[in-house]
């Protein structure tokens, strides 16, 4: 452990991850539309057109951001946080979350929760800015993963960080990177071209500037 360093604070066990109320709040701020919408989608309740109706309400969709007219006024604006607690099926939404409670609870150790939030946010609005600025994709984009890019990107961040402070190689952390463009590309190549790595992109790279600047803030512990 190099000084000016703070050691994680991971839980005891796995299932532990379960219990941080941070990351239990974000789970069911997302599980809640897609129990609605998968119910629906499954004949229980409503119609399967409900879905497509949160689409067009929640989604983000870069024409907004031109000359589309909105289905309400803060439409353009609200679409930047909105989209990432909505999802296109229930397999989608249980690899998102799968992935929170893997790469959270270190980092609400680290961080605490009201920065993990905080960094959770910013990646949400990075991974809309990136989508905004890079794609043009006339379909909506939704889903948690430039929010679970963004703490990707903390991880890695943090790691190049103590590996500089350490005066250590930063051959891992270009193997990490490289890790996850290779990813990318392979889900690219599964999902036909349908991913939004534009939104990974921007959560990944705000995620890694919001947590190397929060660790400065905070300081050693």
């Amino acid at each position: 452990m190099t000084p000016g360093t703070k050691p994680p604070q991971t839980p005891d066990a796995p299932e532990k991850a379960w219990r941080i109320p941070v990351l239990l709040m974000l789970f069911v701020l997302c599980l809640l539309p897609e129990l609605v919408l998968s119910g629906a989608d499954w004949g229980l309740w409503g119609t399967a057109r409900w879905r497509m109706q949160a689409l067009q309400l929640a989604g983000f969709w870069a024409g907004l951001l031109g000359n589309w007219r909105p289905a309400y006024a803060l439409q353009p604006g609200t679409m930047f946080l909105t989209y990432g607690f909505l999802h296109a099926g229930a397999v989608h939404f249980a690899v998102n979350m799968v992935t929170l409670f893997s790469l959270g609870p270190d980092l609400v150790g680290r961080f605490g929760q009201r920065w993990f939030l905080l960094l959770y946010a910013l990646s949400i609005l990075g991974g809309a800015i990136g989508f905004a600025l890079l794609s043009s994709q006339v379909l909506p984009m939704v889903g948690a993963s430039g929010a679970l890019f963004g703490l990707a990107g903390a991880h890695v961040g943090l790691h190049a960080r103590e590996r500089r402070q350490s005066h250590d190689t930063l051959v891992p952390v270009a193997k990490a990177v490289a890790g996850l463009v290779a990813l990318n590309l392979v889900l690219w190549w599964a999902m036909n071209g349908q991913l939004a790595w534009e939104t990974h992109l921007g959560g990944f790279v705000t995620g890694w500037i919001a947590a190397v600047v929060i660790d400065r803030r905070l300081g050693p512990v």
